[in-house]
C-alpha cells in the first residue's frame, strides 16, 4: 500500500494563499494561471477526473478556460479570464433572487457577525420566525417544518415523516413516477426512477413502485392493486412539474386528480417543490396552479436565495405530530441553523418585496414566445418547447443535438445545461430577475448557434452524448 508522504508547510502555505484569492475582488494574470492549472489539477487528482471529461467538452478548445469567479449582476457571472455569462442556468434552480441579492447577503452578514450556528440547547429564534414565516406563505393547512441542508434531506425526511405516520396503520408502500428525481441518498433514490444512478446501489428501500407522471388511471390501478394485495400505500411523491425529468407539465387536472386518489385510498400526498418551489413557475408554489395542497411539501434550492444552502419539509399538524412525542426522532444537526435560516428569511421577504413570482410569469412568457419562435424556425433540431414561469426546456430531437446546443450556448456566453432524466431536454431556468433586455440578448445568440447547427446538421449523426448529458445537469 502506498503511503502518503506530507510537507508540514504544504498545506498552510496552500491555505494562506487560497485565503488571500479569496480576499481579492480581482486577480493578476499570474493568479488566474496558477488558480486555473491549480484548480484542473486538484478536480483530476482530489475532486473527480470524471468531472474534467464534462466540463471539457463545453469549454471552448477543450483547455478547460471557464473557472468560476464571482457574480457580475444579479444574472451574470464572469470567469476567471473576465469573461461574461448570462446565466439562464439558476445554478438548476437555486438563484431565484438573482445573485448575491443585497438583502438576503446583508442579513447573513449580520447573522454571522453575531452567531453563526446555535448551541443547540438554547431556543434559536431564526429557526421558529422562518417556520411561522412557511407556514404563512404554503397552502392550505401545511403549518410545520423541519430543516435540512438540501433538497435530498427534505425528502428524506418527508418519507420518514409519512412511514412514521403510515407504520401504524399498516402502510409502508409508496408510489412515485417514471422520470421523477428526488434526489440521490438512498430513500431518495428509491424515488428517483432512472436506472443509471439506481443500480449501482441496490437493493434500494423496499416498498417503492413507479408509474406514468401524469397518468391518474394509472395511479388509481396501482392505488387499488396494493389496497387488494393488503400492502395499503403509505404515500405518494410527485413532483408538480417534473424537472430533471425534462419540464414535464401535467394536464390541469392530474394534481386534484392525485389529492382525490390519495384521500380515497388514505395515502400521503408529498409534492417535491425543491425546484418548483419559490416563484420558479410563476406563483410562490406550482401546486397552486391547480390549487392543490399536499399533506407534506418539500422545499429548498432556491430557499436560501442563492446564499446559503437550506430546505425545508413542513406537513400539517395532523402528520407532523408523530413527532411531537420524540422530537429527536429525526434529527440534524446542522439543519435550521442561524445562517440559513437568515438566509431564508431575507429570501421570502424579496420574492414578496420585489413580486418575482409575477416577473417570473410575465417575462418568462415573453422568453418562452421567443424559444418556441426559434423552434419554429429549426423543426429539424428541435422537437419541442415548453414551460412554466422560468422553468423551461428545449427539447431535441437526441442527445447529440441537445449537446450541441448547450455547448454552443456556452461558447456564446449563455449557460443552459441538460436533465438529468431527460437528456436531449436542455433546461433554460434563469434567475427570476431576468430582464426582458437580457431574453432578447439570449434569443439573439440562441438564434447564432441554432443556425450554426442547422448548417452542419445531418439527421443521421450518431447519438453518442447521452453519458456526457446526463452529468450535465
Amino acid at each position: 500500500m502506498k503511503t502518503k508522504t506530507h510537507d508540514p508547510g504544504t498545506p498552510l502555505t496552500l491555505s494562506r494563499k487560497a485565503l488571500a484569492l479569496i480576499d481579492k475582488a480581482e486577480l493578476t494574470p499570474q493568479e488566474v494561471e496558477w488558480l486555473n492549472q491549480e484548480t484542473i489539477s486538484n478536480f483530476r487528482n482530489h475532486v473527480n477526473p470524471g468531472f474534467l471529461e464534462y466540463r471539457k467538452s463545453v469549454t471552448e478548445q477543450g483547455q478547460h478556460a471557464a473557472i468560476e469567479w464571482r457574480a457580475s449582476g444579479p444574472n451574470t457571472l464572469i470567469d476567471t479570464q473576465g469573461r461574461e455569462y448570462i446565466d439562464c442556468l439558476g445554478g438548476f434552480g437555486i438563484f431565484n433572487v438573482g445573485h448575491r441579492h443585497p438583502t438576503v447577503v446583508k442579513a447573513v452578514e449580520r447573522q454571522l457577525a453575531k452567531q453563526p450556528l446555535h448551541s443547540q440547547e438554547m431556543l434559536d429564534p431564526l429557526r421558529a420566525l422562518l417556520a411561522k414565516l412557511l407556514a404563512d406563505i404554503t397552502p392550505g393547512d401545511l403549518q410545520y417544518c423541519f430543516f435540512g441542508n438540501s433538497g435530498t434531506e427534505a425528502v428524506e425526511a418527508a418519507l420518514k415523516l409519512a412511514k412514521a405516520y403510515q407504520s401504524p396503520r399498516g402502510r409502508s408502500a409508496f408510489i412515485a413516477t417514471e422520470g421523477g428525481f428526488h434526489g440521490k441518498s438512498l430513500g431518495a433514490l428509491s424515488a428517483t426512477s432512472k436506472p443509471v444512478f439506481r443500480q449501482p446501489f441496490y437493493p434500494l428501500v423496499p416498498g417503492f413502485s413507479h408509474v406514468p407522471f401524469g397518468d391518474l388511471a394509472a395511479m388509481e390501478a396501482r392505488l387499488k392493486a396494493h389496497a387488494e394485495q393488503g400492502d395499503p400505500v403509505a404515500g405518494v411523491i410527485v413532483e408538480p412539474i417534473q424537472g430533471e425529468g425534462g419540464v414535464i407539465i401535467p394536464s390541469d387536472d392530474y394534481l386534484p386528480g392525485l389529492r382525490r386518489l390519495c384521500d380515497e385510498y388514505g395515502a400521503l400526498l408529498i409534492f417535491d417543490e425543491v425546484q418548483t418551489g419559490m416563484g420558479r413557475t410563476g406563483k410562490l408554489f406550482a401546486c397552486q396552479h391547480s390549487n392543490t395542497t399536499p399533506d407534506i411539501l418539500c422545499l429548498a434550492k432556491a430557499l436560501g436565495g442563492g446564499v446559503m444552502p437550506v430546505s425545508a419539509t413542513i406537513a400539517s399538524k395532523k402528520v407532523f405530530s408523530v413527532l411531537f412525542d420524540n422530537p429527536f426522532l429525526h434529527t440534524t444537526t446542522f439543519g435550521g441553523n442561524p445562517l440559513a435560516c437568515a438566509a431564508a428569511i431575507a429570501t421570502i421577504n424579496v420574492m414578496l418585496e420585489e413580486d418575482l413570482a409575477s416577473n417570473s410569469a410575465e417575462v418568462g412568457e415573453y422568453l418562452l414566445d421567443g424559444l418556441k419562435s426559434l423552434a419554429r424556425q429549426h423543426p429539424s433540431l428541435v422537437a419541442a418547447v415548453r414551460g412554466r414561469g422560468m422553468l423551461q426546456a428545449m427539447e431535441f430531437h437526441d442527445n447529440t443535438l441537445g449537446y450541441a446546443f448547450a455547448k454552443g450556448m456556452f461558447d456564446q456566453g449563455v449557460l443552459v445545461a441538460g436533465t438529468l432524466i431527460n437528456a436531449k431536454t436542455i433546461r433554460v431556468e434563469p434567475p427570476l430577475t431576468l430582464t426582458r433586455a437580457l431574453v432578447d440578448k439570449v434569443l439573439k445568440r440562441a438564434k447564432l448557434v441554432l443556425d450554426q447547427m442547422e448548417r452542419n446538421h445531418t439527421p443521421e449523426s450518431p447519438d453518442t452524448s447521452e453519458t456526457r448529458l446526463a452529468v450535465n445537469a
